[in-house]
């Protein structure tokens, strides 16, 4: 009786897919209420000073307003209870250009916008307003967290005045934004003293306490929903002002409100990625046996809050090597706050770190992957502790083979196709694999004699495929089609659970239910009071002992033993680039990414998961540059006109491969994460092309045609 027709594992077309593209998957701006109020924000347009008037008589006499909210009426608000970025019209001051200063609630989104535009405001500007990094990152300061303070291993960096070989180069990432396809958007309704927010949120539960905390309330008369999220990758994993800000707005005006972000405010209302100078320096014996690696991070972070992109992290486990420091210094800038943003501090530090082994390997004149393969470490560098698993040799071995290495010509600007050079570069990559606690709850149903399951999480679905592997495990332990499993998840009324950030959210969703599952069925076995030599599923059991109903919860965390090693998924990118002579046009032609991270539940989301990375990877190295205006301290990058993402156009063959993994230390599944990994060491390996093609060696990202023509 016990399932053998297992379907994790396989590629399931996505469950949800058909809701998606037929539009009935609701988003937060998707749900309905009665007498809905529009919101729109206002914004400073000073980095820094105070509010020293602000006339508002114009947009409260225009058609269709109901309210003008300011720091003059707003109610007080507990401006630590875990919201990001502060903007919570708590005061006049001003710590960034674009902060809001101030809402308009009216009955139609455009006469809110209408109305927003008259308002008028005078400041008193701080002349010292810190906004020119280049001048500020000359005198950089300690970061206060304690977990960024200096790591020393062996003699550091002292080391490197021994070395043979040596390489000491900067390498730049510019400020990125997120830009989901969905921008952040809340719906707020308040039911007596209880409220609901319709919400895109990475963590619910997070998304529940940060509000409650904010507005004073207590987490149960909060209830978050955000079933269908349209991205977030970082943004809407912590939650920002415009989340409670909507609340306050429809408590103010007792009515349902609705606050959407345009583009144009996703660029200073929900965070960013920190601009990066990094410093690597590497020593090396002839052979090109490392043996000293330094890794110091300049980056920035807002005048009232620390946030730092920890970009040692790939350089603290990567490679074999006995001396090591990891460093951050910061400086303070009249910027929002940075946060979270797609495999943080990896992807932006493995391409300075990739790109200094590309250059040690030229210089020793070394094959780029045996130089990796010969300083792989047995364990863990940073605390000699084992590896649960680490496939980077063979993500580079079957790599190689798969992507034709061997056409690589070792002498950077000699292969050409046309008017096009033609280069390769390959990088590595990482991300910690880890499960965090969660919850799950069980529902059967006898109909018909037939068994039917709801599965309940407070889970979140990115548009990563939740819902899909959610479903096929619990079919799988229950033994129930997949066509009769109904997954809710995105709801705080849910049994709570962990968030999809940090990789954690396949690993922690499937084991908890799939602990449910296990859970279930002895339940069953018990209430059926029989023996069986064959064990049966919680199908066979309801249907053979008729119950009608049965439910059950349960929840899951790591094993204990988990702590005792090192856990990771790790990559191996393969870029090959077509680089135009006259034009200095790069082309990413074709891509492979190869990563070993255990258990692959669906191969069919997995490898769009991988896919979508790599594509921001591409980006990143690219195309992808926040730039600010120094006379003012705003982005002058402000719409998709002018940040610039990769399009189709921008992209070749794309292609992932997944090393057979069985890794059971991390979690019982041996599921680890892939969401991040996906980025990391990309923008390395399409660098690490760009100089093999031309010889030119780009340290500053991105890669634009200006950097690569003749000066």
């Amino acid at each position: 009786m016990e399932n053998t027709n297992k379907i994790i594992g396989k590629g399931i077309d996505r469950i949800d897919g058909i809701m998606k593209i037929t539009g009935k998957a609701t988003y937060a701006t998707d749900y309905p209420a009665k007498n809905m109020a529009y919101a729109v924000l206002f914004k400073s347009t000073i980095a820094s000073g105070k509010i020293v008037e602000m006339d508002t008589a114009d947009a409260e006499k225009s058609p269709g307003v109901i309210q003008v909210i300011t720091h003059k009426n707003a109610p007080k608000l507990n401006v630590k209870g875990g919201l990001r970025g502060g903007a919570l019209l708590q005061g006049p001051e001003i710590t960034f250009h674009g902060q809001h200063i101030g809402m308009v609630v009216a009955e139609t989104f455009e006469q809110a916008t209408a109305a927003s535009h008259l308002i008028q405001v005078k400041y008193q500007q701080d002349k010292t307003e810190k906004i020119d990094f280049d001048e500020l990152a000359k005198k950089p300061e300690m970061p206060k967290g304690k977990e960024l303070a200096d790591l020393v291993r062996g003699a550091g960096k002292s080391a490197l005045a021994q070395a043979e070989i040596k390489i000491e180069e900067a390498y730049e990432t510019p400020i990125e934004h997120h830009h989901p396809m969905e921008p952040h958007a809340t719906l707020a309704v308040w039911e007596g003293e209880n409220l609901i927010l319709y919400n895109g949120s990475q963590i619910i539960n997070g998304a529940q306490t940060a509000a409650a905390a904010t507005l004073n309330l207590r987490p149960e008369q909060v209830r978050i929903v955000s079933p269908y999220i349209g991205g977030g990758f970082g943004s809407k994993g912590g939650q920002w002002a415009n989340l409670v800000l909507t609340a306050v707005a429809a408590q103010m005006v007792k009515r349902p409100v609705k606050l959407a972000l345009t583009r144009q405010q996703m660029f200073n209302s929900v965070g960013l990625r920190q601009r990066n100078i990094q410093k690597i320096s590497l020593g090396a014996t002839k052979d090109g046996m490392l043996t000293t690696l330094a890794h110091e991070t300049i980056s920035h972070t807002a005048v009232d809050s620390e946030y730092i992109e920890p970009c040692g992290d790939c350089s603290k486990i990567m490679y074999e090597v006995p001396n090591s420091l990891i460093s951050y210094r910061v400086v303070s800038m009249n910027l929002i706050l940075p946060t979270y943003t797609r495999g943080p501090g990896k992807s932006t530090g493995s391409f300075a770190l990739e790109c200094a082994m590309d250059e040690l390997a030229h210089q020793l004149k070394m094959d780029p992957i045996a130089l990796r393969i010969k300083n792989e470490p047995k364990k863990d560098p940073s605390n000699g502790k084992p590896w649960s698993s680490r496939t980077t040799v063979k993500c580079l071995e079957e790599g190689a083979k798969a992507f034709g290495w061997e056409k690589r010509k070792a002498i950077p600007g000699t292969h050409f196709s046309g008017e096009n050079l033609i280069g390769y570069g390959v990088a590595c990559g990482t991300y910690p694999a880890r499960q965090r606690d969660s919850s799950a709850n069980i529902k059967l149903t006898l109909k018909a004699g037939q068994a039917y399951a709801i599965i309940e999480i407070a889970a979140s679905d990115l548009g990563t495929g939740t819902n899909t592997i959610l479903a096929q495990t619990a079919a799988d332990g229950l033994g129930i089609p997949l066509s009769r499993i109904t997954m809710k998840i995105g709801d705080s009324d849910l049994p709570p659970a962990a968030g999809s950030v940090g990789s954690v959210g396949a690993s922690s969703f499937a084991n908890a239910v799939n602990d449910a599952c296990t859970k279930i069925t002895d339940e069953l076995l018990a209430k059926s009071n029989k023996q069986f030599f064959v064990r049966p599923t919680a199908n066979d059991l309801m249907i053979s002992e008729k119950i009608a109903a049965f439910e059950t919860q349960s929840s899951s965390k790591a094993p204990a033993e988990a702590e005792q090693y090192s856990a990771h998924s790790f990559n191996a990118n393969f870029a090959e680039v077509s680089i135009n002579k006259l034009t200095g046009m790069v082309k990413v032609t074709r891509f492979l990414a190869v990563t070993g991270a255990g258990k692959i539940l669906n191969p069919k989301t997995a490898r769009s998961q991988i896919i979508g990375g790599n594509i921001w990877g591409i980006g990143m190295a690219l195309t992808e540059e926040s730039v600010i205006d120094p006379r003012y301290g705003n982005f002058a990058t402000r719409s998709f006109a002018d940040y610039h993402v990769p399009a189709n156009l921008d992209v070749g063959q794309l292609d992932a491969m997944f090393i057979n993994e069985v890794d059971m230390i991390p979690n019982k599944m041996g599921v680890k994460g892939i969401g991040e990994v996906g980025i990391v060491g990309v923008a390395a390996a399409i660098a690490n092309a760009v100089f093999n093609a031309t010889g030119k060696r780009i340290r500053s990202l991105p890669i634009t045609p200006d950097k690569l023509l003749p000066s």
